[in-house]
């Protein structure tokens, strides 16, 4: 937790609540990181933090594949535009 503290404190007098702060604030992080970067994250994190960050994007993963695959309700372009990769 002590990553996304250090982020919104950094951030914080510039959120104005919306969903677009928080996707802007990730890509402008993720821009330009390395692979070895974000494993220096992750290796920061507790346990629980990663399984959390894990399940978070499985379940995503999982969406944007059964909206690709027409199954659900999830329109696949509508999924394609939440990806942050």
């Amino acid at each position: 937790m002590k990553l996304v503290n250090d982020i919104y404190n950094l951030y914080r007098d510039k959120l104005t609540g919306d969903e677009e702060d928080v996707t802007a604030i990730v890509m402008s992080l993720l821009h330009g990181q390395s692979k070895e970067e974000l494993v220096q994250w992750i290796q920061e994190m507790q346990e629980t933090e990663i399984y959390q960050m894990f399940g978070l994007y499985l379940m995503e993963a999982l969406r944007v594949k059964m909206a690709e695959d027409g199954i659900g309700g999830a329109r696949p372009e509508t999924a394609r535009q939440q990806r942050y990769h």
